[in-house]
C-alpha cells in the first residue's frame, strides 16, 4: 500500500499534464471621473490553482495587467464593482451563470476532475485498465487510498 500512495503523490506533483485548460475572460466595468472603464484580461485558472493563489485576487491582477495604480481612487472604484466572467473554456464554463462564477463549485469540480485523471493514470500504468469507470470498486479503492494519503 505505501507504494501506491507514493505513486499517487508523485502523480499529484505532476498533475499539470492531466489538466483541462480552464480559460476565462474577466472584466470589470466602472466609472471614474465621468468616464466608463472596462479593463479586462484572459486568465488561465489552472495556473492560479496550481500556484495556490486565492482566486479572489482578480482585482489586483486586472489592475496590474491594465496599468491601474493599486493605490489610487480609480482602483478603489474598480473594487466596488463585480467581476464579469465571460468567454469561458473548459470546466469553468459550467460554473458561470449570467457573468458570475460560482468559485467554490468550480474549485470542487476542478479538484475532482484532476483526481480522476490521476487515478486513471495509476490504473492504466499498474493494471493496464484504460476505462476506470468500468471498475467502480477499483476507482473507489484508489480514491480512498488517495484520501488516506492526504490525511498524513
Amino acid at each position: 500500500m505505501p507504494q501506491l500512495y507514493l505513486k499517487i503523490s508523485t502523480l499529484q506533483l505532476n498533475c499539470e499534464a492531466y489538466l483541462m485548460k480552464n480559460i476565462v475572460t474577466i472584466t470589470i466595468q466602472f466609472y471614474y471621473k465621468g468616464e466608463q472603464h472596462a479593463p479586462s484580461m484572459t486568465v488561465e485558472l489552472d495556473e492560479l490553482i496550481l500556484a495556490k493563489n486565492d482566486l479572489s485576487h482578480f482585482y489586483p491582477l486586472l489592475a496590474k495587467e491594465n496599468n491601474y495604480d493599486m493605490y489610487s481612487y480609480e482602483f478603489e472604484m474598480m473594487q466596488a464593482e463585480d467581476i464579469i466572467f465571460s468567454d469561458a473554456e473548459g470546466l469553468v464554463a459550467d460554473h458561470i451563470v449570467d457573468g458570475a462564477l460560482d468559485l467554490a463549485a468550480f474549485k470542487e469540480s476542478w479538484h475532482d476532475s484532476n483526481l480522476l485523471q490521476q487515478l486513471k493514470a495509476v490504473a492504466r500504468q499498474h493494471m493496464d485498465i484504460d476505462d476506470l469507470e468500468k471498475h467502480p470498486e477499483l476507482k473507489n479503492a484508489l480514491t480512498e487510498a488517495y484520501k488516506l494519503g492526504q490525511k498524513k
